[in-house]
């Protein structure tokens, strides 16, 4: 079962000068927010909507 409130991690693509960088916290839903700004703006996902977008990035669906 999740947890409603998860703990907050960092990606493992972000590097420590990364401008670009994002953390996690998943729980019964997904948040995402960006390093920079912890008190920024949150966007949230439901857990399978999260899914489908990382595997899609995995497969290099969004490269430029």
């Amino acid at each position: 079962m999740r947890q409603p409130h998860g703990v907050w991690f960092k990606s493992s693509k972000s590097g420590p000068n990364c401008d670009n960088c994002v953390e996690v916290r998943d729980g019964q839903v997904v948040d995402v927010r960006d390093t920079k700004d912890r008190g920024g703006p949150v966007l949230t996902f439901a857990p399978t909507a999260f899914q489908a977008f990382a595997a899609a990035a995995a497969e290099g669906a969004f490269a430029r």
